[in-house]
């Protein structure tokens, strides 16, 4: 009688491990015949490769080709010219400052918001998001308007010989605007999902806060925080709008690379905008493949 039961047993198993592999067959033979078939796949496909031609490959081949038009001489005199290296050492001047201040505040706001309990967390994590909400150029103009020759402060500004519009203080203060939430960002879902136990366990054991942070927090975030320190910098390097509005658009002093590409379109010299333009493509490049690298590691180490 037990070997009947144990053979029934064996059966009804097998039945619906065979049932399990059926209805997983099954599932997705019913989305390859209704939603997946051969002619809608192909077409999709089809769909988003011409998409991505005409949106990024094209785009890439006429920067490249028109920057290299007039010969090789002629590029390298358009990206050597005193002007674009002074565009190109304000920009990346700009995103180092911008890159470090957003690490330190994005990793204090993220611990704080995810970490502590206080009144007003809500109007923290809604103040970190307003740069995306906020147009790029209405942030310029308010700091015009904060910092300008009409605001109450311009007076003490002017006393003490700061700068704000129209000058590099306000080309970094404009990049660091629309670029702090990246961090945070990126950081704050990985705290929230690790939880606070570790830490409350370290901190009863007599660890201090640094201690905490370094041996613990640090560990947990530090690939996603690498990840936001790439978007932050690729955010930078691009900004244009509030970067326009604080600049002035005075060449070689508060001109950042896509403010000279503009300058340049704007005085007809197309081969030259090119030129310059295809520096920006190789930083995105770089970045690009920086940001691969650091999400492959990350996820192969979490």
């Amino acid at each position: 009688m037990s070997t009947i039961v144990k053979k029934r047993s064996g059966v009804s198993a097998a039945k619906k491990q065979e049932k399990q592999v059926i209805s997983r067959e099954g599932n997705i033979s019913i989305h390859e015949d209704t939603k997946g078939s051969r002619a809608v796949k192909y077409l999709l496909i089809g769909i988003s490769v011409v998409f991505l031609f005409v949106m990024l490959v094209l785009p890439l081949i006429t920067v490249v080709t028109e920057a290299f038009k007039k010969g090789v001489s002629a590029y390298l005199d358009a990206v050597g010219d005193p002007d674009t290296l002074s565009a190109v050492r304000l920009t990346l001047e700009a995103t180092v400052i911008a890159v470090i201040i957003n690490t330190v505040f994005g990793v204090f706001a993220a611990w704080a918001v995810t970490k502590f309990r206080f009144k007003g967390k809500k109007l923290l994590v809604t103040l970190i998001d307003l740069p995306v909400t906020v147009s790029p150029i209405i942030a310029g103009l308010i700091y015009v308007l904060t910092f300008g020759r009409q605001s109450a402060i311009y007076p003490f500004l002017e006393e003490h010989g700061l700068e704000v519009v129209y000058a590099v203080p306000g080309i970094i203060l404009a990049t660091v605007f629309v670029t702090f939430p990246f961090i945070s960002r990126e950081i704050i879902p990985v705290l929230e999902s690790q939880g606070t136990d570790e830490e409350e366990a370290a901190a009863m054991m007599g660890a201090k806060g640094f201690t905490i942070f370094r041996k613990i927090t640090l560990p947990h975030i530090k690939w996603a925080l690498l990840y936001g320190i790439v978007l932050c910098a690729a955010r930078a390097m691009g900004e244009f709008g509030a970067v326009s509005v604080l600049s002035g658009h005075l060449r070689g002093k508060t001109v950042t690379l896509p403010l000279h590409v503009e300058i340049l379109f704007g005085d007809n010299k197309f081969m030259p905008a090119f030129a310059v333009s295809s520096i920006l493509v190789v930083l995105a490049v770089v970045i690009l493949i920086i940001r691969s690298v650091v999400e492959y590691i990350g996820k192969g180490r979490g």
